[in-house]
Formats: structure tokens, C-alpha cells, sequence
């Protein structure tokens, strides 16, 4: 059946039931496919185009590198007025760094600032000066091309909305002074460079308009290792509902996550046996886009290295047109409940409506139609036989939602 009760499935149009989506990132995935849960696929380049990735809102300073297509970053150990001394490779002695999965906000530049331990006024490549609102590097990087080559790379400041880097060639030849003007991507999460061009480059849309990345990046699985998968956008929370069947999952079961690889990559595995892929049968995710739209997604099919085909099931499960009021509305007593009996009382003007129970990995333990005479202000509810726990109520009435905890004793 589908995860919306009747009544919300009547106030949503035709066009949310589920439908079978293919997003492909390409031969070899060598491309990165932004995606809108609302309007579909808004823009497809390659993987390839960019090196580095600069952080474009306001007060952010994150730097990404594109460790994706196979290049790998170093922070050396020599200090930063100790530019001409970098000339050979030492990655012995260099400390490998990494982009963050969970974060967009903590690139591999950004290495050494914990965003939940913040280490003082420092970024990770340089030092905030609370004074003069500028940010003044302290590190020299080194970047490995998949061909083996290396870079130098130091990002000297952030001042006044711009970023002032230069590279070289680990030898100092074909030194580089380049800038990244943040006002050249207003609207956008990053600004992009590339080093085969020495300039600009511009693959993403708008921060407001896509929810979904498709794209090869490096995952932890446990060491650094490239995956195929799906990231969100910032602003953009997930969760993932698994041993649930998929018919019965509810999106309304758990919290959901800002982590930007809810989804990522491990709803596949390959079986080394068969040499299929193979995808996790009980396991749903729940996407909620920038509108507050609640998307549920099934992941059915990957095309592997081939053709890069990701397919997966979409349907629209609760929509903004559909009120939700604020956590609380609804009452509860008694609660904890006594002998498995509550009563749930709403001073609204409601009439018709639907209750159910949920558990806390959302599955459903009771439901029952709700029949008001203008005002829902005294409705019983038995859970006799119900385990103890902490259970989820949820009334559907009249196009508008309400929402209390339960606690079953």
C-alpha cells in the first residue's frame, strides 16, 4: 500500500504515486548529475572538469578537492613562508586528507578543524583574524594527479568575498596567482577551478533548485576507497528506514539527518559470486527537500561501471499543500498510558479523519478511523496488548496533520 493514509493520498496529485526513475552518471561514473526530487534531472558534466572547490555562502571558508577523479591531497609539513622549499615529493613524511562525506562543510583543505570541535579562529588552511573579518593561510598542500604528477598549493587569504591561492609544480615551475571571487557564483554552495585551464568554472546549479547529487567521491569503507552514490544538498535531511517492509514504512518514524550521505552508496553491494549487484530489500529512505515535500525513495538498479544507470522508485509521501501543524496540537492522556487505554483530545473543528500508531522503526501497531461531530475532543484509543515503549500518533483530518509521542506502560 502506499506509506500516506487514505486522506493524505486523496489531497496529493496524480503525478506523486511512485515512478520508476533512472539517473545515470556515465561510463566509468565520470558524471556527476544534479538532480531535483521536484523537476528531475537539471544538469549533467563531468566529474572531471574541476580540481578544487571553493565555499561561496557568507561566512563559510571550506575548500574541496576533487579526489574524485583521482586526485589525492597532502598537507606537507613545511611552514608557509617555506614555499620555495617544497620541491620534491615526500609523502612519507606528508599527512594524506580527505573530504568529508558527511559534511560539505569540511573539505580536505579544511583538515585539522573539527567542525564539532572547532580548534579556535583556524579553518583548517589558514587563521581567522576577528579584527580585520579575514582569514590568512598558514599551510602549504600537495596535490598528486592520477597520473602521479604534483602540485604545490597554498591558499594565501579569504578577504572581502575573495580567495587568493597560487600553485606550482612541485618544482616550482608554472607558478600560478589566481583569485575566486565569491560575488561570480552568488546562489551557488561552491565556486570551481581548474587547473588545466587556470580558471573558473561553473557545474552547479543553484543551491535552491536541486536536492540530489549523483556522483562519484571517496568513501571511508574503512580506508579511503571511490563509490558510486547519492549526496544531498545542504539544507536537504534524510533517513533511512531499514527490516521495515518497504510498503510499510513511515517517514514520521525517526528524526531526520543533515549527514549528507544518508543515502550514499551502500544501498548496493556486489556479490562476488554472481557478479551482480545486489540491493538491500527491507530499506527505505526518506528524503525532505528544501520545500519541507517529504520524498520516499527505493533504490532498485545500478548499471555499475558500464553505464553508471542508478534506478530507484520516487514517490511523493507528504506534501507542503498538506497542512502539518506544530508538534504538540495534539494531546495525549493519560500518558504513560494506563491499562493500555488513552484518550487523544483536539479542540480543532475537525470531522472525519484517521489515527495510527506507529512504532519507533515505524511500523504500524494500530489504526483506526475517526469519526467527529465538529470537534475531535475525546477520542479512545485502546492499546491493550501493546509492549511498552514510545510510540508516535498521527491524525490525518480534513487536509491537515497533528502529531503526539505516546508512552505505553
Amino acid at each position: 500500500m502506499k506509506l500516506t493514509t487514505l486522506l493524505s493520498a486523496a489531497l496529493l496529485p496524480a503525478a506523486t504515486l511512485a515512478q520508476s526513475v533512472t539517473v545515470s552518471t556515465g561510463a566509468g561514473s565520470a558524471i556527476q548529475t544534479f538532480y531535483s526530487l521536484e523537476q528531475g534531472e537539471l544538469s549533467s558534466v563531468p566529474l572531471a572538469d574541476w580540481d578544487l572547490a571553493f565555499e561561496i555562502n557568507a561566512f563559510n571558508s571550506s575548500i574541496l578537492v576533487n579526489t574524485a577523479k583521482g586526485l589525492k591531497a597532502y598537507e606537507t609539513t613545511a611552514a608557509f613562508d617555506e614555499w620555495d622549499l617544497v620541491t620534491v615529493p615526500d609523502v612519507e613524511n606528508w599527512t594524506e586528507i580527505q573530504n568529508s562525506e558527511v559534511y560539505w562543510s569540511a573539505g580536505a583543505l579544511t583538515h585539522g578543524n573539527d567542525l564539532e570541535d572547532p580548534l579556535g579562529l583556524s579553518v583548517g588552511w589558514g587563521t581567522y583574524n576577528p579584527v580585520t573579518h579575514t582569514i590568512i593561510g598558514t599551510r602549504i598542500y600537495a596535490i598528486e594527479d592520477a597520473d602521479g604528477g604534483f602540485r604545490k598549493l597554498r591558499i594565501n587569504s579569504l578577504a572581502s568575498g575573495t580567495y587568493s591561492f597560487t600553485y606550482a609544480a612541485i618544482d616550482g615551475t608554472d607558478q600560478q596567482e589566481a583569485t575566486l571571487l565569491k560575488s561570480a557564483f552568488v546562489g551557488k554552495n561552491f565556486g570551481y577551478y581548474s587547473f588545466a585551464t587556470n580558471g573558473t568554472v561553473d557545474p552547479e546549479p543553484m543551491a535552491a533548485d536541486w536536492d540530489l547529487l549523483f556522483t562519484k567521491y571517496i568513501s571511508m569503507v574503512p580506508t579511503a576507497y571511490p563509490v558510486t552514490g547519492v549526496l544531498q544538498n545542504k539544507e536537504v535531511t534524510a533517513m533511512q528506514v531499514d527490516g521495515v517492509p518497504i510498503s510499510e514504512a513511515m517517514w514520521n518514524s525517526a528524526e531526520l539527518d543533515t549527514a549528507i550521505n544518508v543515502i550514499g552508496s551502500d544501498w548496493k553491494s556486489f556479490n562476488m559470486t554472481t557478479f551482480q549487484y545486489e540491493y538491500v530489500q527491507d530499506r527505505t529512505y526518506f528524503v525532505q527537500d528544501r520545500a519541507s515535500n517529504i520524498w520516499k525513495l527505493v533504490f532498485t538498479g545500478y548499471g555499475g561501471s558500464a553505464n553508471g544507470d542508478i534506478t530507484f522508485n520516487q514517490e511523493l509521501v507528504s506534501s507542503v499543500s498538506v497542512e502539518e501543524e506544530a508538534y504538540g496540537q495534539l494531546a495525549v492522556y493519560p500518558n504513560p498510558s494506563v491499562n493500555g487505554q488513552v484518550n487523544m483530545v483536539i479542540g480543532s473543528e475537525l470531522r472525519n479523519g484517521r489515527l495510527t500508531i506507529l512504532d519507533q522503526a515505524g511500523r504500524l501497531v494500530h489504526a483506526q478511523v475517526v469519526n467527529g461531530a465538529g470537534s475531535l475532543n475525546n477520542v479512545p484509543v485502546d492499546l491493550a496488548g501493546v509492549k511498552a515503549g514510545l510510540y508516535m500518533a498521527r491524525l490525518e483530518a480534513d487536509g491537515r496533520v497533528f502529531t503526539a509521542r505516546i508512552v505505553v506502560e
